[in-house]
């Protein structure tokens, strides 16, 4: 089984070469799709020492389009069996696909990575973060019938074929509740598994704000009624 590593890339200077180097550590087969958001910092330059290494792609866009945008093109670009979307803050900890490729070798289709089910370490550094989380799973389970623990999570773990039949619009962070809704809106079932979780707060370079939390509530009700 080949995995499909999507890693969207915003001025992640500070961060970028730990990461890159956790996910190449990790021994599983993979292709690791790095998409540079039209950072302004040295992102590029860091970059260019992965363009030629194995099983690396790296693409970039000349202007910032949004976390969506560039997991959009990473999805295009795919082709392993299953992909999932590998943030580049260190947030979240590349060892953690093992959980969640054991559920896909048993035949699941989609896996996420859940913060909330307890079995690791998790820290929040923003409290308004954890409960905007709490609120936006809470009105997916109920608009969509589910169960989940967190939809937001950025380790959506996919068999790529699914992945690419979503005809995803998003170009920000919303991308997260699309993807959810119109994975429930195939009638495709999402299995949870615990994962780590070291949370960033603003001055360490987090991005995500309030305004990106009203837009994720008005997708998960947009693409459940009106798309």
């Amino acid at each position: 089984m080949k995995l499909s590593v999507i890693i969207p890339v915003y001025n992640e200077q500070a961060t970028l070469i730990d990461m890159l180097e956790r996910v190449k550590r990790v021994p599983i087969s993979k292709e690791v799709i790095v998409i540079n958001d039209g950072s302004t910092d040295r992102t590029k330059k860091i970059l260019r020492r992965y363009r030629r290494q194995k099983d690396f792609k790296i693409l970039t866009f000349l202007k910032n389009q949004g976390k969506g945008a560039a997991v959009r093109k990473g999805i295009d670009e795919a082709r392993g069996d299953y992909l999932v979307i590998q943030d580049a803050d260190l947030e979240y900890n590349p060892v953690d696909w093992h959980a969640l490729l054991q559920l896909a070798k048993r035949g699941a289709t989609v896996v996420y990575g859940s913060r909330f089910q307890g079995a690791y370490v998790v820290r929040w550094h923003n409290m308004l973060h954890f409960f905007a989380n709490r609120m936006l799973t809470a009105l997916t389970n109920l608009l969509y019938g589910s169960h989940l623990t967190d939809m937001e999570t950025a380790y959506k773990l996919i068999k790529r074929t699914v992945a690419q039949s979503l005809v995803l619009k998003s170009s920000r962070f919303e991308i997260e509740p699309e993807i959810t809704a119109k994975i429930f809106k195939k009638g495709i079932k999402i299995y949870e598994v615990p994962i780590s979780y070291a949370g960033r707060q603003y001055h360490e370079g987090k991005k995500i704000g309030w305004r990106d939390g009203v837009t994720s509530l008005w997708a998960i009700v947009y693409y459940r009624f009106f798309n």
